[in-house]
Formats: structure tokens, sequence, C-alpha cells
């Protein structure tokens, strides 16, 4: 199976990604869309033309984001909807509330390496709401996502998968020492099982999931880290915003992904499958594309949300 190529590169942006794109009368929905990668990832999609809807916890910021897409773009078709990925309410109600179908989901709200902290189930919270969030999002959805054929889920992970497989047997850190970026790996791992699995399960329905890393990029995600994530890359490999959001709008929109599912991309275009830590942002570990590991990872996360409810 040969690895997926695009036209693009490192330095394009999510606007070039989009150019000669028309998604009109499509429905997209982009978490995290309230600033730095979602809100440029949600304005790049409604200059195609499409319905896109903001999913955003903090709605007063979503607003604001919205009427300057609707500026950018003269596109009145961008909606704003509240949702917090940590909670398993906020997720349910946001999923109730969805009537027609949906297009494109772009999983793309996160928190990184953040200090220990739960939700009220007893959850990591960076598992929480990187993974399970975003888990009961798109199963919650998949009516929608199902309903024409064709529809596509965008999972943003990172490179910082390859800091920690799932641990199985501690996900929730009962255990183990509490590490910030080994909490952060485990849940971007989650991310690429999940869209490993999601095209797998989803594949009679038309629906794909792939998974990304965006790059390296300066915004609101780094505010637990004090730059220590990206101060360890050279300052020529940092992306601006509008590269960083590229590879999700490519796997958004690119006829070239048509069919396409399960897999993890880098500066737009899939990479290859590692063994070991690159020490770069390329490469994807096996585990992270491991069938029975994203078959495990379904299960645990449905048995998790039952319990929950």
């Amino acid at each position: 199976m040969s690895r997926i190529t695009t036209p693009f590169g490192f330095g394009t942006t999510a606007a070039e990604a989009a150019e000669g794109i028309d998604l009109r009368g499509r429905r997209a929905v982009v978490t995290g869309a309230s600033s730095g990668l979602g809100a440029e990832t949600a304005r790049a999609l409604a200059s195609t033309g499409a319905e896109v809807t903001l999913a955003v916890r903090d709605t007063t910021a979503g607003e604001r984001v919205a009427k300057e897409i609707t500026a950018a773009t003269g596109n009145r078709a961008v909606h704003v909807a509240p949702l917090d990925l940590a909670d398993p309410a906020s997720v349910a109600a946001f999923t109730a509330s969805w009537q027609g179908p949906l297009h494109v989901l772009v999983n793309n709200a996160g928190v990184m390496a953040c200090p220990e902290q739960y939700t009220a189930q007893g959850w990591e919270w960076q598992f929480a709401t990187n993974h399970l969030g975003h888990f009961a999002l798109a199963t919650g959805l998949h009516a929608a996502l199902a309903a024409d054929g064709g529809a596509r889920v965008v999972a943003v992970s990172s490179t910082g998968h390859q800091q920690s497989p799932i641990v199985w047997d501690d996900v929730h850190f009962a255990f183990r020492r509490y590490d910030p970026w080994l909490a952060y790996g485990q849940s971007k791992t989650a991310n690429v099982l999940f869209a490993v699995e999601a095209s797998r399960r989803w594949a009679d329905d038309g629906i794909t999931a792939n998974a990304l890393m965006p790059g390296a990029i300066y915004t609101n995600l780094q505010r637990h880290t004090e730059g220590r994530g990206s101060g360890r890359v050279p300052a020529e490999l940092i992306k601006t915003v509008e590269q960083g959001a590229a590879t999700s709008v490519v796997l958004a929109t690119s006829p070239l992904l048509d069919g396409v599912g399960g897999r993890y991309f880098v500066d737009c275009a899939e990479t290859e499958v590692v063994d070991r830590r690159t020490g770069t942002l390329h490469g994807v570990a096996r585990y992270a594309v491991d069938p029975d590991g994203a078959r495990r990872l379904w299960d645990l996360s449905h048995e998790l949300l039952a319990r929950a409810r």
C-alpha cells in the first residue's frame, strides 16, 4: 500500500489547500474553533462554501471568530455551538441537538501537558478531552456522518504520540506517577487509533477518518508548557497558524483523499510507520496504527462512556 502524497507541503497554508474546492451544500463541524488552528481551519472550510459550525467552550470567543470568518469569506452560514469535551453531558447535548447530515468533522480541540487533573468520572484530563470527548462526539454523530455517504473525520494528533502508547493497565494514572507529557502522548496515540478503527468500522457507511500532525505552531495549546513544547524545535521548522491548519484542510477536502482512511499525515502527506522515536516531527509509531490496539481502544472507550451515563 503506497503512501498518499499531495501537491502540498510544509509551507502550504490552509487557504491554499482550500483553493478551488467547492463544498457548497456540505456541512462541517470544527471543535476548538474559537482560536488558533481550529479558527483557521473553520475559515478555510467556510471559504469553500460549506456551512460550518464552531463547536467551542467559549461561545463569546466563538461568536467573535464566526463574525470574522463571515466578514473574510462572505459565508453567512457560520454557526457557534457550545461544547465541552471533558463533560460527557455537554457532548451528548451537542450530538442530540444536531439535525441533518454532516459531511466533515474536524476533531481539532485539545489540551497539552496540563497539570494533573481529573474529570468528575475520574478520567485523566488529557485523555478525557483529547480522546474520549472526541470519541463520544464522533460516535454520537455517526448517523449524521453516514447520512449522505462520503463523510470525513479529521483527528488532529501530534508527533507527541511518540512519547507514549496506550498504557492499558493504567490509562488514568491511578498508580503511575503523573507525567504531563506521557499523558499527552497517550492521548495523541488514542487520536490516531481512533482514526484507524473508525475507518474500519464505518467503511460500509462511506465514512473515512485520518489523523495528522499539524506541525510546531505557537498557539494557546502551549499555555501549560512555558514554551517547552515548541522550544525544542528549530526555528526554521516552526509554522504559522495558517500553515499549521493546512494538513487538516487537505484531509477534510482534497479529492486525493476520497476513500482513504486510517492513515497519519504530516506536512500534507502520509508519513512513514516507525518502530523507534524519530527525533523529528515525522513518523507514526507502529503502535498508533495497530489494528488490534485500535479495536481495544474503541471497546475501552465505549465501556468508559457507558459507565458515565
